[in-house]
């Protein structure tokens, strides 16, 4: 079962939580992609590149800058992982340094429509 990883970090942390560093990253990487379970991937670009849309029930845009101004914390990438069940999927979660101090992952499962 596929599964989407939110790893959720501090506005300005840059993804080094507590005692992280790209080492670590390149570690869990280099870890997912070994026990062959990444679908898919990427870090995000910095929150001031960020641009949010939303769409009024007439149909008028509104483009700003940034997320949702009220946000404490930031997507800063993701993983897709497919593997058997939840709990293997929390626990690929636990080991991933966004967890870690302030940093969160959350884990929720790809929709599969077609099944």
């Amino acid at each position: 079962m596929k599964y989407m990883m939110l790893i959720n970090g501090v506005p300005g942390d840059d993804g080094n939580a507590e005692g992280c560093t790209p080492a670590d990253w390149m570690a869990y990487d280099k870890d997912v992609r070994d026990a062959g379970i990444l679908v898919s991937g990427e870090s995000l670009a910095d929150l001031v590149t960020a641009t949010t849309v939303k769409v009024d029930g007439e149909g008028r845009r509104t483009v700003t800058d940034g997320p949702f101004a009220e946000s404490r914390e930031v997507v800063g990438g993701f993983y897709v992982i497919d593997v058997p069940d939840l709990d293997a999927a929390l626990d690929w979660a636990a080991r991933c340094p966004g967890a870690r101090g302030s940093g969160s992952v959350v884990v929720r499962p790809v929709a599969d429509f077609g099944a």
